[in-house]
Formats: C-alpha cells, structure tokens, sequence
C-alpha cells in the first residue's frame, strides 16, 4: 500500500524549484534553526544563506558567472555545501569530482566537464600539479586549507591561484542573478560502461525534484537529523540527504567519512533519526559483535540500496525502519520503498514515484508480463524532473533514450502488485564498496602500458558480497611485465578504487567471431580458481586514498 504522502500531488510547483531561491527562503523562514551540524559545530539556516551569499559574490569577483562550470574536489566538510549552493545561486555549474581521482581520470574530468575554475581541498595540490598542464579550459584554482585557514598558498601557486578564504571577505547579500528551473545547476559524473565516464546534465528541477518526494513519501520533516557519512561528490549523500534534509527543514549531520566503529556513536550523540546506507556498509555493520548498545529505543529510518537478504533481522537487531529506491544520476529517483510497506516486499525496491513510469522490456524494447526479467526503463511524466541527458555525448544520449525510454542498462522485473526487484546489471560496469567502476577506463588507463597487448577487466567475488576488480592481460611479445608492475602504474593514474585486485596473464582473450572479448567466460574461469589468481592483497601492496 503507498504511504499518504505518495498519493498526494505534487504541489512543489516547477518554477519554484530553483536551489539558489530555496536556499534563500530557507535562510529566511528558518532562521536560526540549525540547518548543518559538523564535529561539534552548528550553522543555522540564516548562517548558511549568508555563507553561501558571501561565497557567490567572492566566486563572481574571480569571473564566475551564470554558466560558468566549475569543478569542486573537497572533502566531507560544511565548505563543500556552500559552495554548491553558492554556484546555484549564481546560476554556475558545479561538478562534483570524486577525491579519489587523479592523472589521466583526473584530467579527464576537467577537460570533459569544459571547467574553467577549479576549488579543492589543499591536500589535493600537488595531484592537480602533475595534469595542469594538460587541462585546457582551467584558467582559475581555489585552494581550501581546512588545517590553516591563513595558511600561504602553496609555494607552487601562480597567479591564477586564490585563498578560499578571500572569496569569504564579500557581502553577504544574495546576487541578482536569473536563475530558472531549467537551468543546469550540476554535471553529475557516473562510471562509463563500454566509454569514458558521462556527465549527466543535472537542472536545478531536477536536483530538487526527487529529494523533494522522497522527503515525502519517508515523512521527513522538521525534527528529523539526517545522518550524511556518504561523499558530498556522489548523488546519495548531496541530493538524496543534505538536498532532501533541507526541503524538509530538517537538520543535517555531516561525517567525514563512514567509520563502522563511530557509526552508531554519531547516531547517537547527534539525535539522528535518518540515514542511508549501502550494501557493503550495512555488510560491516551486520558482522559487528552484537552490542546492548545496538537498540537504545530510539526507533530510526535507514534507507538501504539495496536491503539484504538479512535486512529484517538488521532492522530488528538496530531498531530500524526499513525504506529503499531505485534510483540512478543517468536518469532519476524512479521507485521508493515507503516505511509502511508490506513485509514481504522488503527485498524490493519499491513501486514508482508517481511522477515516473517504469516499464521492464526485452532486447527489442517491448514489455514482458509481470515477473519476468528484463532491462529496467523510465520516462518522466512531467518536464524537467530527470536528467537531461549526457554533456557532449550526443550519440550516448539518443543510444539510451531511445524508442522514448530510458534504458538504464539494468536488469529486474516487476510484480503483480507493481514493486520493482533489482536483478543484475547489463552493462559493463563494476560495484565494488559503493563505487561504481568503468571497466573501459581502468582497460583504458592499463593499456598505455607499453607492454600490454590487450587487457580485460571485469568483476570477481571475493570475501564480501560486492566485486572486486580483475585483469586478464596479454603481454607484448619480447616484453617483460610483472603483477606490482601493473599495480604501480595504476596508482599513479585511477582513483584507489579502481585499483584492480586481481590479476593474471593469458596468451590471448576469448573472443567472438566479430572479435568482441567475451568477458563473461574469464569471469566464470577466474572465479572457480581465484584462490590460485595473483592477489594484491596477499602480495602486500597496500592501497590508500
């Protein structure tokens, strides 16, 4: 059955929904109620408006206007949301880049994205010193020193390089700016599948749209803390928690990072109600020793994408009320698994929003009966609630929004009573700890090994339940070229996350008559052998941000 806040219209109207204004009415009705709350320190809802005023107005002094694309590269502080909301309210376009990124991925964000300003922790510097040179359109480099606010810039800084914290000296008056609801407000970076990562075209309807029904349809509201320990540079903790908290006047608790030994201390010293969590997360906090600590009565909403197989015996043991989605930056939020649902749906995904029509159909794009599995396809009911395709990427876009659908690359089926179940992707891409990983750009970024004649990479399970990333690599005749070797490359090129952990030499791929590689047999073979594979694990190379 849908929750009451699932069968009532729509009524956040279309043209209201533009991020700068909300910020600033926010700002205004709710005063010194605290919108932000970080390691002890609070910032009220007038606070962060004046904030993010100051930030735009120091943004539009270095020539940041309505259009301009700008890249932030921070951590999980409080500055990372002013500034988003900062670029909104000038009508700028933020990007958020993963802080994992850096060489060839790193240019290639900057280049592909047409940045022409760049903000980033300082910590991340000299990564950006190394690719300067190739990144084309950045003309201007904001450094944030979170250790030492006064701190010089670094002894390599040019010109073209300014303190955050001159851009925080301006007035804290809201620019005049025009700002539409169909304005682009976000490139929203999502790993390729058999191409280079895609920038989905975010507008200002749409970053506000789902967070808006979400809040609904899981009754969030004033008293609410949302609990946000996800990156800001992923959709599930900027739109689906921080932009879903402030539509609902509720507060939210901003972590560095997921800790699973501090998770349910912060829960608790913050007067958390609401959280998300994904699968590997809930898989560590599950295997935790059981604790009296684990129930303090306090009945909370956790959002999990997707619930396990455990997921009641989860709730049970944490006191949790279970909610879930479907949902993907490609497109948009398109199910909810509302907090009233039926138990026995609990593994679902939910039924369709109702602004979103979801239809299951076969190769050739028609639809299959009720419980068969097919490619999971949306198509929005109203203008401007979904991405607006892929920035550049002409042919990518039409390929995906073809026959009037979106095809998600994604397999699944619906039942007789409409709940969405998630099955298995059908595109080339790998999951491993909340990531998703492209397996064309780690192929991509291996192959310039001078060495290499050919490389496939793929996924293998391992000890948890995601993937882990593998490679099948051919080695040039007369070349040498050994596992660490391959390893090192990759650290100085891919995010740590990309990072294969397996790996092994072949004399060739297994391929079809039209030489494609066919993937899935060396993932069938490695997986019966992977005990005998090469492991970076056991070889004692260590990976860290």
């Amino acid at each position: 059955m849908l929750s009451q806040a699932q069968t009532q219209p729509f009524d956040f109207p279309h043209r209201e929904r533009v991020l700068g204004k909300v910020i600033v009415g926010k700002g205004a009705t709710n005063g010194s109620k605290t919108m932000v709350t970080f390691e002890g320190r609070d910032y009220s809802y007038r606070k962060v408006d004046e904030l993010s005023s100051r930030l735009a107005n120091g943004l539009s002094a270095i020539g940041v206007v309505k259009g301009t694309y700008v890249a932030l590269m921070l951590d999980n502080t409080p500055e990372f949301l002013w500034l988003f909301f900062a670029l909104a309210k000038l009508g700028a376009v933020s990007i958020p880049i993963n802080t994992a990124c850096k060489g060839d991925l790193l240019t290639y964000y900057l280049n592909q994205s047409d940045s022409e300003v760049l903000v980033l922790s300082s910590h991340y510097f000299e990564r950006l010193n190394v690719i300067r040179g190739d990144c084309t359109m950045l003309r201007s480099v904001v450094v944030f020193d979170e250790a030492q606010p006064n701190a010089p810039l670094p002894a390599e800084s040019s010109a073209d390089h300014i303190s955050y914290r001159t851009l925080e000296q301006y007035p804290p008056v809201a620019p005049d700016t025009e700002v539409a609801f169909n304005d682009i407000a976000a490139l929203m970076y999502t790993s390729g599948t058999t191409g280079p990562s895609k920038g989905n075209i975010f507008t200002h309807c749409n970053l506000l749209s789902a967070p808006y029904v979400r809040g609904q349809t899981f009754n969030y509201g004033p008293e609410d803390a949302m609990y946000i320990c996800l990156p800001l540079f992923h959709g599930n903790g900027l739109f689906s928690g921080c932009i879903s908290a402030v539509l609902a006047d509720a507060r939210i608790v901003l972590a560095r990072r997921f800790s699973a030994s501090r998770f349910w201390q912060d829960v608790r010293e913050n007067g958390v109600t609401k959280f998300n969590l994904l699968s590997a997360m809930v898989d560590i906090l599950w295997k935790q020793p059981p604790s009296p600590e684990n129930n303090d009565g306090i009945r909370r909403q956790t959002t999990m994408v997707p619930i396990p197989d455990f997921g009641l015996a989860f709730a049970d043991r944490f006191n949790l009320e279970l909610t879930s989605v479907y949902s993907l930056s490609d497109y948009a939020n398109a199910t909810l698994l509302g907090p009233d649902h039926p138990k026995d749906k609990f593994r679902s995904a939910g039924k369709p929003r109702p602004q979103i029509d979801v239809s299951i159909l076969d190769d050739d794009d028609f639809p299959v009966p009720a419980g068969e599995v097919g490619e999971i396809c949306l198509r929005a009911k109203e203008p401007w609630i979904a991405a607006q395709g892929y920035y550049k990427m002409p042919e990518a876009t039409l390929k995906s929004y073809r026959n009037l659908w979106f095809h998600t690359g994604d397999r699944g089926y619906l039942d007789s009573d409409g709940y969405l179940y998630f099955a298995d992707r059908k595109k080339d891409a790998i999951r491993r700890r909340g990531e998703n990983i492209s397996a064309w750009e780690v192929e991509r970024i291996v192959a310039k090994n001078p060495a290499i004649f050919e490389v496939a990479a793929y996924p293998v399970k391992a000890e948890m339940s995601e993937d882990e990333v593998m490679l099948s690599v051919v080695v040039r005749p007369g070349y040498a070229l050994s596992e660490a070797a391959i390893i090192e490359h990759c650290l100085e090129n891919m995010a740590y996350y990309m990072v294969p952990r397996f790996i092994e030499f072949l004399e060739e791929l297994p391929k079809t008559m039209t030489q494609k590689v066919q993937k899935y047999k060396l993932q069938e073979s490695a997986q019966d052998r992977l005990q005998l594979v090469w492991d970076r694990e056991k070889a004692g190379i260590k990976v860290t941000r």
